[in-house]
């Protein structure tokens, strides 16, 4: 039966409504989120909270600080990026410029990166104890310390490896659909020039896919600065009176504390205003680590408009 135009109209009207209802919803219960942690944590955060340490005590809302839990997770933050931008970039150069789509071991790639992309956090937290800390770790001790705990221990290091490979598959991905985003014309026109693959690919299409990659860092930094399950086996301590002084010591970080906060307090009632106070300031800080990202590919963007016209 055909439908009338007025039956069409209603129906379509209908999935427009149900689609804006959805849509509000779902930021109608953002923002009471966003609200009540800013209601609850705006009161205890303060310059003495921001740049206080934990010596004068963790549970006390009156001298309890969290610079050193900022201190961790910034640190964690950059050696991750650092640490799998490079790799995620290597791997979406190989299989957009230089893998066939048809071959065996493509197929096997790139079903790797799904399944890592769906694992659990908690699992990487295992993965990184078993092989960073114990393996690489524990070999390296074995190796140059006589089998004397240097390395194979719980450290920044190993933490900051644990996280990258569990934001890797986001940096590929979004690396992969930026390089694909270059016109063919431009490989094109520089290997007509005479250029090899390898300065075409560095020259042309990695300088054009630049916004893309910043893209896939920013995702890996708003997800890396939140999880906590990997680095609860990896690094992060449930106290420490000084700040990391290496990458091989441990380190605080707000998201673990928040977790020892709702967890391990002896009077939680009490405990409940630096709870909140540490989810605001994770936010924030998360936001803007996040806002850097958003500049740099900002800029990114603009000379790369201005040097093409």
């Amino acid at each position: 039966m055909r439908l009338q135009r007025g039956q069409t109209d209603g129906r379509s009207a209908l999935f427009t409504g149900a689609t804006a209802a959805a849509t509000m919803l779902i930021v109608a219960l953002l923002a009471v989120i966003l609200g009540n942690i800013l209601w609850n944590g705006a009161a205890q955060v303060s310059l003495r909270f921001i740049f206080g340490g934990t010596s004068e005590g963790m549970f006390d809302p009156q001298k309890a600080g969290i610079f050193p839990m900022i201190f961790g997770t910034v640190t964690l933050v950059v050696l991750m990026t650092i640490g799998v931008v490079p790799v995620g970039v290597i791997t979406a150069v190989y299989l957009t410029e230089y893998a066939r789509r048809e071959s065996v071991l493509t197929r096997v790639i790139r079903g790797a990166i799904n399944n890592l992309a769906g694992v659990p956090s908690i699992v990487f937290g295992l993965f990184g104890l078993g092989f960073f800390v114990q393996f690489v770790g524990g070999g390296l001790d074995k190796l140059l310390y006589g089998g004397q705990l240097h390395y194979g221990k719980p450290a920044l290091i190993w933490a900051a490896a644990t996280m990258a490979v569990l934001t890797l598959p986001v940096v590929i991905v979004a690396t992969e659909e930026a390089l694909r985003a270059v016109p063919q014309g431009f490989r094109e026109g520089s290997l007509a020039l005479g250029a090899t693959k390898l300065e075409t690919i560095r020259k042309v299409v990695l300088p054009q896919a630049l916004p893309g990659i910043l893209t896939g860092a920013i995702l890996a930094v708003g997800r890396g600065a939140g999880e906590v399950a990997p680095i609860m086996f990896t690094g992060a301590a449930y106290y420490l009176a000084h700040l990391p002084k290496s990458a091989t010591d441990q380190f605080m970080h707000l998201g673990y504390h928040v977790f020892v906060l709702s967890t391990q307090s002896p009077d939680i009632e009490r405990t409940r205003p630096i709870l909140y106070g540490t989810v605001l300031v994770l936010l924030v800080l998360t936001s803007l680590l996040n806002l850097a990202a958003v500049l740099v590919r900002a800029g990114v963007r603009a000379r790369l408009r201005v040097e093409h016209g």
